[in-house]
């Protein structure tokens, strides 16, 4: 990492009298709620662009069933100043400056970019409108509550629905679809659902109760083109193969948002490049959530974002100035809807050698566990259906101890 990030310098938000957060999202939130618990006597501003206050986006799905509303996921942020509706779009790093849509100039002593992800829209023909602008009728993604409202209010009209994107989200919104009554079918590009944190076995599993709920799911196809001149008809598979629907949702993953950083000159990857104090390759200037790339990793999940919201919180507030941000051990985790899984650490044990696995399946009862194993300590570990030994698993996992009884224990034991 080069000079400019180690010598971008501590300095006490004690002595600091604004702190310029962009972003209204969960890291934003979550480091102005930390920073003022711990005693930070500095301003902190956040600057969101959307007109709510900040919420929990994990709860989107929640929210389209209806199972939570608006309201009930919103964030605390302490005494922070909330300015919703201010999109920042200028950053001035040498003079400490922001510029707002409407023109407006902020002056700040230290920056927080928190600025999210932007969901990702496939290579498909036929996804935007005639005239370029926006997305076609009955097209959407899901990020924001705004995207939720819409996507409820037209799911509450269509018959049959496509989700595009067999991930954590994708599966989240088939499971919510399917839960107003809407026959939802899934196009999945990946071998398995939730490749990256589920293995084949559970995968197949979260599969068969997908389709218990009237969710089918199409592997290893990819989404070609939607068919129609107006509101989508249906989707074009790569074969050839076209589903028809009425209703299309998007879960493609996200990208970080990071062109607000890269046209003020800060180091970018695949995200805003920190250290492991967060700091970006400007002083005073740091980033967090999921628009910061850290050790070459951008997380993408709420659990690291709040991690590194907590460390930078603990630095800018002066109760830790040496606070250093060294990784996550995140959880994957999905409760709902009569589908339930959590997912951490290493789920593969052919990954690298020494590691073993020991699995118990109920295909009567539809669950799956398994645990990932070096030696005596516990790397990893799948559960779905069945999350009552979850905190016993986990916190094996966290504290990285020797573990004292059979592993069996930890996947049969009573919580």
């Amino acid at each position: 990492m080069n000079s400019s990030f180690l010598n971008s310098g501590f300095v006490n938000a004690r002595r600091s009298e604004r702190i310029a957060v962009v972003g209204g999202g969960m890291a934003g939130a979550r480091f102005a709620e930390r920073y003022h618990a711990l005693g930070g006597t500095g301003t902190v501003t956040l600057y969101g662009a959307e007109a709510r206050a900040p919420y929990n986006r994990v709860l989107l799905a929640d929210v389209l069933t209806g199972r939570y509303d608006a309201e009930a996921i919103g964030l605390p942020t302490g005494p922070a100043e909330l300015r919703t509706g201010c999109e920042v779009v200028g950053l001035d790093l040498a003079a400490r400056s922001l510029r707002l849509a409407d023109g407006t100039e902020e002056g700040w002593d230290e920056l927080v970019l928190a600025t999210g992800a932007n969901p990702v829209l496939p290579p498909v023909r036929g996804l935007r409108r005639a005239d370029g602008l926006g997305l076609r009728d009955g097209v959407h993604s899901l990020r924001t509550l705004a995207d939720c409202a819409r996507l409820a209010e037209d799911a509450a009209k269509a018959g049959r629905a496509v989700v595009v994107g067999g991930g954590v989200l994708g599966v989240s919104v088939a499971r919510g679809l399917a839960a107003l009554g809407v026959a939802v079918e899934i196009v999945h590009q990946g071998p398995h659902l939730i490749e990256r944190q589920l293995d084949p076995g559970a995968a197949a599993a979260l599969r068969d109760g997908l389709r218990r709920l009237g969710a089918e799911v199409y592997l290893g196809n990819r989404a070609r083109a939607l068919p129609g001149a107006g509101r989508v008809e249906g989707v074009e598979l790569a074969n050839g193969y076209v589903l028809g629907c009425d209703l299309v949702v998007l879960a493609c993953g996200v990208r970080p948002r990071t062109a607000l950083a890269h046209a003020a000159g800060l180091a970018v990857g695949t995200g805003v490049l920190v250290d492991d104090r967060l700091a970006a390759s400007a002083p005073h200037t740091h980033a967090i959530g999921d628009c910061a790339e850290h050790r070459g990793t951008v997380h993408g999940l709420s659990a690291p974002a709040w991690d590194q919201a907590d460390v930078l919180a603990a630095r800018l507030s002066g109760t830790d100035p040496d606070a250093r941000y060294t990784g996550s051990r995140p959880l994957a985790r999905l409760s709902a809807g009569g589908l339930e899984y959590a997912a951490f650490g290493e789920v593969d044990e052919t990954a690298e050698p020494g590691l073993e696995a020991l699995r118990l399946t109920d295909a009567t009862r539809g669950s799956y566990k398994k645990l990932v194993l070096r030696g005596d300590r516990l790397v990893g570990g799948i559960l779905l259906g069945d999350l009552a030994t979850v905190g016993a698993l986990t916190g094996a996992y966290e504290r990285d101890d020797p573990l004292l009884d059979h592993p069996l224990h930890l996947l049969t034991a009573t919580p």
